[in-house]
């Protein structure tokens, strides 16, 4: 007997961004290269682990002590106190008044999407986001399919090359009462003093919910609390937010996608209601979070003289991309290149963006088989001492023949 299967209507999903890496597994050329890799890559070409992370792996595996129950719902309350003072500092005034807390989260979405849940749920007036970033974000599929009309933005001006502070205040000015505004990454956004004090007070005068993204602190200038300034700023003058909170990047656990949302309150009491409420979305979502990578970077962490090491190995990666960018530059302009390469040395963190449009992006695939993004953001820790002659003098051409 032959039924008609229930599957029979779906069609197959828009393929998402990645087809790139597709593409580069398929060419047989040997030197090929692919410059879009999300995590850190070390010198010999592999994903960047910090050595004490390995160390404290192989120890925690080796405990036997060590239990394999289920965490709560809320996590490992250790690895929660730990990441919280990551973000705010070990003598925040939040921390002591107890009106920041946290729930650990599972993947590198994970907060947005309990978060968004939430918002949902428990503040039906706020029905529009508005994501702001330097690139393409991946969590606004997540507010779309929970409901929210989503509008993305991204302030990288491709004409100035750099991160654009007038595009960004023109969606403010624009940009509806009762929203959530999520901030990807905020040290990408190279604002004034004065600039992130007006946009306090246009959140405060439209009722703006801020949704913070904190990737891979750290990795952008290499000073932990340099990283997350604007953050400590925003929870020091009271206001009440979410941030999610990636810890994988920054320690080179890239598969255990760990982490947590943050919730910062205007009370304790006010918190604990969100925390209770938090719970029992997770509840649905997840049950209980994996313990391994929190176990690894409490133990980090907490512990001085690993703390130290660890702090060591950020500055270190972030030192070496300082130094790769400001070689790629450098060889640039000893080639002649036509136009200013400054941009590459001024922006911070592992990813930046080349300048180059479509043509030259299409001229470094197909001609010279280094495989980079449409919008040319590539990954610095890609390059190396034995590729960056190579990919050098390929932009070169591709800068000369496509304006040729």
């Amino acid at each position: 007997m032959t039924s008609l299967s229930v599957f029979r209507d779906i069609p197959p999903a828009q393929k998402l961004e990645g087809s790139l890496l597709k593409i580069y597994r398929h060419d047989d050329y040997p030197s090929k290269m692919f410059l879009a890799y999300k995590v850190c890559m070390t010198e010999q070409g592999y994903p960047w682990i910090s050595l004490v992370v390995r160390r404290t792996r192989l120890q925690i595996s080796q405990d036997p002590s060590l239990n394999y129950e289920y965490l709560p719902r809320m996590g490992m309350k250790s690895f929660i106190q730990a990441a919280l003072e990551l973000l705010f500092g070990k003598h925040s005034q939040a921390i002591a008044e107890k009106r920041v807390g946290g729930v650990h989260t599972v993947g590198d979405s994970g907060a947005f999407q309990l978060g968004a849940q939430f918002l949902r749920m428990w503040r039906k007036n706020l029905k529009t986001v508005c994501i702001v970033s330097c690139q393409k974000e991946q969590y606004g599929l997540i507010f779309q399919d929970m409901g929210f009309t989503v509008y993305e933005y991204c302030i990288w001006n491709p004409k100035e090359l750099c991160s654009d502070p007038t595009l960004f205040f023109d969606l403010m000015e624009h940009i509806p009462a009762d929203s959530i505004l999520v901030i990807g990454n905020i040290i990408d956004c190279r604002f004034t003093q004065t600039q992130w004090t007006n946009l306090m007070s246009i959140i405060k005068s439209k009722h703006i919910f801020p949704f913070f993204d904190v990737p891979c602190q750290g990795l952008s200038t290499g000073d932990l609390e340099e990283d997350t300034r604007l953050l400590q700023y925003f929870v020091l003058l009271g206001f009440e937010f979410f941030c999610s909170q990636s810890l994988s990047k920054s320690f080179g656990i890239y598969d255990e996608g760990v982490g947590i949302l943050v919730v910062a309150a205007l009370s304790n009491q006010d918190l604990l209601c969100v925390l209770s409420q938090l719970m029992n979305n997770v509840q649905a979502l997840w049950g209980n979070p994996p313990a391994t990578g929190a176990r690894i970077i409490t133990s980090i962490l907490c512990n001085p003289a690993l703390l130290v090491e660890w702090k060591q190995s950020i500055k270190s990666v972030v030192e070496n991309v300082m130094l790769i960018k400001e070689k790629v530059k450098e060889k640039l302009r000893l080639l002649g290149t036509p136009g200013s390469w400054n941009h590459i040395t001024e922006q911070s963190g592992t990813h930046g963006y080349l300048g180059l449009n479509y043509q030259q992006v299409e001229f470094l695939i197909k001609k010279k088989h280094i495989y980079v993004p449409k919008n040319s953001r590539i990954n610095f820790t890609c390059i190396n001492s034995r590729n960056i002659d190579y990919i050098t003098q390929s932009i070169h051409e591709a800068v000369v023949i496509t304006e040729g």
